[in-house]
């Protein structure tokens, strides 16, 4: 935006001023101040003296509610000035009692329309005027002092402000009195409110009447007065503390802070820079006078910027444009036709608007609407300007940048073996419109991209894969183009799992065909070399018959690609063993459980044997004693040298065998010596065991069902002694194996 614009102060610096009219009369009101003076030739009523006329101006802020200018009307005290001269710590003059100060009000700047302040910013000015007459001291030199408390408590670049008083002096040197020295007097007092990130040009220069050089620069603000001596009197000599900057943000030479800083010129004075902090800000302008290379005399202004934030109010916008600043750029791709939207504001302060347009014609196209449509030429770059309020001073101005590309004409090509897998190699032949091309975007359609102008792709399935190519020019216009690559090689190699092998029928294999590119649209034939084959990509097959075999596949993709791999004696499928064994036939039985085994297998390298459930061995011709009798199983499994397995089971019969004895008398005569008829022998098996002793008469006088039961020659072994005798038995019982048994003799009995 041009500099004129109209500027409105926000309300956080008339909030900012109001704040100061809460602090005591002693303080919060001072904003400013600097002494000059006069020298009015020698003083005609006392010799070897000049006559001095000095002027102090003291700067307070009115809307701030503080104490008013000393020896005012009304004031809180009187002011005084204090003489000292040379190094004394004793007043030359203790104590000048101030006049009344003529009055002012410093008003804001209004000179520029374009600018509005708010009411509640005041400035005064008190301007004291005083005479002295002073010797003239060619070893001294004189200090005319000022001092008061205090500041704004709202200043931002100095620690505790509101207990910071002022001094506000002037020197005369000895070379200044001896020629008479009129000091330095400052042309303007600075603006009363300056803009954040609003340019600042302001001519803080002087004017010497004797035309000595004057030199400027920022300095450091001089201290003086306290809240507990408000008005010094005498005031105090020299020298003088400096207010404390706030480091590191502020100092002396950067009393505004930020970056870059505000300056101001050593040479003419002028203050330049644009501020960026928004606050109050003590400054201090030193001016030293030189004469012939000799500094004669230095004066000081001490005031307060007010920086704040302000808004435009004439404001040159534009809709849907990008905006930078002051300038708003438009793109097109192809189309020429542009309806310029005209959002300035605020439109109760704009009375016309101009629109100029550079179309490469002799003179501009201008027009005179609130809105525009305009349709350019063609492609190109075309610049114009937007001006609200023309020709007046209130006025501000919008920068438009018009930018149209060609359409993008987009093309690409590629190249690759057709029948072999590799890359594919892709040339971008797109045409170039108005503004160079800056970006390419390639989508291969196997969800790989790539940036890179002429790309080189590798796909890893075959497939009609549909590419397309986006084109970006510098102006953000883009161009689309799509194409096929019909991408169906056979594999440069045929690669198979497994690489061999060698087994036993039934032999199930999968063949794992492992070679790309193959998919299902392949025409794959494979040939087992066993009289079988099969179209799948990776079959399954069983080989059933002992044999060497040759393997081999053909590939054949959907555009005609041939390739073919034979695996010569791949597959060797060996005979199974075969399981046998023998044991001689003897009669086994549990007297004689113990067998021996011979092996009788064919290709056999591991035996493993199963004796019933009664064990096993690995041996290959074992002997084994089973543990009980039976219908023995016997299995032996035998296994080659490639794992294959037979088994053959046999039968063992372990017969149960039993023996039977019966005594042919027996004595119960309780003499501890066959006292009982039992049968004696081996008889575990047996069932149904039924033995029945009779007296002559036919009285069973004894019977039992459990063989190893004796008869003790009672009747029933528990009632009175049967007589010696002759006793007929019968046993009947039926063997393990369920063959029966009887037994039939006489049991005699003796005493």
């Amino acid at each position: 935006m041009e500099n004129h614009n109209k500027l409105k102060l926000t309300l956080l610096l008339g909030t900012l001023l109001t704040l100061l009219s809460y602090y005591p009369l002693n303080a919060a009101h001072i904003i400013g101040g600097e002494m000059t003076y006069v020298c009015d030739g020698p003083d005609a009523a006392n010799p070897g003296n000049n006559y001095y006329v000095f002027t102090m101006k003291v700067y307070r802020d009115c809307a701030g509610g503080g104490a008013s200018f000393d020896s005012a009307p009304g004031a809180f005290t009187n002011g005084t000035v204090s003489v000292y001269l040379g190094s004394s710590m004793v007043p030359f003059i203790p104590q000048i009692i101030l006049p009344p100060p003529v009055i002012t009000d410093i008003d804001p700047d209004e000179s520029n329309p374009c600018v509005l302040v708010p009411p509640n910013v005041c400035v005064e000015e008190g301007i004291y005027v005083f005479e002295l007459s002073l010797p003239v001291d060619a070893g001294e030199t004189y200090h005319v002092v000022y001092q008061r408390c205090c500041r704004n408590n709202s200043i931002t670049n100095i620690f505790s402000p509101g207990e910071s008083g002022a001094t506000y002096t002037v020197d005369i040197t000895p070379t200044a009195q001896l020629e008479c020295n009129n000091s330095p007097v400052f042309n303007e007092f600075p603006p009363v409110v300056i803009c954040v990130n609003e340019p600042l040009v302001f001519d803080h220069s002087a004017t010497d009447s004797d035309g000595d050089q004057l030199i400027y620069s920022f300095c450091s603000p001089l201290m003086g007065g306290s809240t507990t001596n408000v008005a010094p009197n005498p005031d105090e000599p020299p020298p003088y503390a400096t207010v404390q900057f706030i480091p590191p943000d502020y100092s002396a030479l950067a009393p505004l802070g930020g970056d870059p800083l505000v300056t101001i010129d050593p040479s003419t004075g002028l203050i330049t820079g644009t501020p960026t902090i928004q606050g109050q800000f003590v400054v201090g302008i030193c001016v030293q006078e030189f004469r012939n290379g000799e500094l004669i005399s230095e004066i000081q202004r001490d005031f307060q910027f007010n920086v704040a934030f302000c808004e435009p109010v004439i404001n040159a916008n534009i809709s849907e444009g990008i905006q930078a600043g002051d300038s708003f750029t438009y793109t097109s791709c192809g189309d020429t036709t542009f309806t310029f939207i005209n959002q300035s504001t605020d439109e109760s302060f704009i009375d016309s608007y101009l629109w100029s347009f550079d179309v490469n014609t002799t003179n501009p196209l201008t027009f005179d609407s609130r809105d525009v449509t305009m349709t350019f030429p063609g492609a190109g770059a075309y610049s114009g300007t937007m001006i609200v309020n023309p020709g007046t001073q209130c006025t501000d101005t919008a920068n438009i940048n018009v930018f149209i590309s060609e359409p993008i004409e987009t093309d690409f090509m590629f190249e690759y073996d057709t029948c072999v897998a590799g890359p594919v190699t892709f040339t971008d032949l797109s045409a170039q419109g108005t503004f160079p091309l800056e970006e390419w975007f390639w989508e291969f359609g196997d969800g790989d991209t790539s940036s890179a102008i002429d790309p080189i792709h590798e796909y890893e399935e075959p497939g009609d894969w549909p590419v397309q190519l986006t084109v970006t020019d510098s102006l953000g216009c883009v161009g689309t183009t799509q194409g096929i690559v019909t991408w169906f090689p056979v594999p440069p190699v045929i690669i198979v799992e497994p690489s061999s092998f060698v087994g036993c029928p039934p032999a199930e294999l999968e063949f794992r065909n492992l070679s790309t590119p193959v998919d299902s649209t392949y025409d794959i034939v494979w040939d087992f070399g066993d009289g079988n084959g099969t179209t799948a990509i990776s079959p399954f097959h069983v080989y059933t018959e002992p044999g060497l075999y040759d393997v081999s596949v053909e590939i054949t993709s959907p555009i005609g690609c041939f390739t073919s791999r034979t695996f010569p004696r791949w597959i060797d499928i060996d005979s199974l063993p075969i399981a046998d064994f023998e044991f001689p036939p003897d009669d086994y039985s549990n007297f004689n459980p113990t067998v021996t085994f011979t092996d009788k297998s064919i290709r056999a390298v591991e035996w493993d044997w199963f004796f019933d459930e009664y064990g096993s061995t690995i041996a290959q011709n074992p002997e084994f004693t089973f543990p009980d009798t039976g219908m023995m199983e016997v299995e032996l499994v035998v296994t080659h040298v490639y794992g294959c397995q037979d088994s053959i089971t046999k039968i063992v019969d372990v017969e149960p065998q039993i023996t039977y004895f019966l005594p042919n008398a027996f004595t119960p005569n309780d003499d501890s010596v066959n006292e009982f008829f039992r049968a004696a022998g081996f008889f575990r098996g047996i069932r149904d065991y039924d033995l029945k002793i009779v007296s002559r008469w036919g009285e069973i006088v004894f019977a039992t069902s459990n063989p190893s039961e004796g008869w003790n020659g009672r009747k029933d072994n528990v009632g009175k002694r049967l007589p010696n005798g002759v006793y007929p038995y019968v046993i009947n019982f039926v063997g393990p194996r369920g063959q029966p048994h009887q037994y039939t003799g006489f049991a005699t009995l003796i005493r």
